[in-house]
């Protein structure tokens, strides 16, 4: 009877981050291309805000012993932060340059490439049953990249680069809570910090900085204010997603990001 009521109490937190993480990931889908839309504030540099932002929540989450800080060799965490770079700038690119609807049906080819990485790299079998639901979510991509009339070169290749990354860093988040036995707020309170100083270095190269449309240039109220939801929203995305990884698979995750795309595209079709 306690092992029931473990694995029913263990299915119930499961659950809440799955809701908790589709409330966020829709909700930061639509702020985001608001702020791109109306604001033009530019990419990398929210993206470098969303970085900042969520040390910030966690550090503030350790200070009220909601988890200890685990020591943790930098070397270890190079690539996962380099990924998670990539993952949030290429994904936050495709969305510039794409419909929401482009962008969010471009992400379903995300389970596909993890199964591909996980099966070559990792050796992880899958069943024929969970192979063969790749077929129509493959097909669909491609159908809808074919005939979008919306559809841009620039769009593609930056949404085929989001696609790659982020399944290399959803594979990483799993592998390294495992190999170094941290949980999702331990393992993210060393990674975004690194994360935030590789981008740091790479924004003034990209766009502006003190100039106008430049992160520190001249904005309205109203434009910092959505920037600083944004990033409230984008900690509890990345943590939300560590902690689904940790706890269920890369695989997982992405067949509930087919239930949150298919929720999303009924939201709009913005330009």
């Amino acid at each position: 009877m306690a092992a029931l009521a473990d694995r029913v109490r263990g299915s119930g937190r499961i659950a809440a981050g799955l809701l908790l993480n589709l409330l966020v990931s829709i909700c930061i889908v639509f702020l985001n291309k608001w702020i791109y839309v109306h604001y033009g504030f530019p990419n990398m540099s929210l993206t470098l805000v969303h970085f900042v932002v969520t040390w910030l929540g966690l550090y503030v989450c350790q200070k009220l012993d909601m988890f200890a800080p685990k020591s943790l060799p930098p070397s270890k965490l190079l690539l996962l932060a380099l990924s998670f770079c990539g993952f949030v700038v290429f994904t936050n690119l495709s969305l510039q340059n794409n419909t929401i609807g482009t962008y969010q049906l471009a992400k379903a080819m995300t389970t596909p490439v993890i199964i591909v990485i996980q099966t070559f790299c990792y050796k992880k079998t899958f069943s024929t049953k969970l192979q063969l639901t790749l077929i129509p979510i493959t097909v669909g991509v491609i159908l809808n990249s074919y005939y979008d009339v919306k559809f841009n070169f620039l769009g593609t290749v930056f949404a085929a680069l989001g696609v790659l990354v982020t399944s290399l860093y959803q594979v990483w988040v799993g592998a390294k809570q495992h190999e170094l036995q941290v949980n999702s707020m331990q393992l993210l309170y060393y990674q975004a910090p690194m994360s935030s100083a590789m981008l740091l270095v790479a924004v003034p190269f990209f766009e502006p900085v003190f100039a106008e449309g430049g992160i520190f240039g001249p904005w309205s109220v109203s434009a910092l204010l959505m920037v600083l939801l944004s990033g409230v929203i984008a900690f509890m995305v990345n943590l939300s997603i560590y902690w689904i990884i940790g706890n269920t698979s890369p695989v997982t995750y992405n067949m509930f990001g087919h239930f949150k795309f298919c929720i999303t595209l009924f939201g709009g079709n913005f330009k």
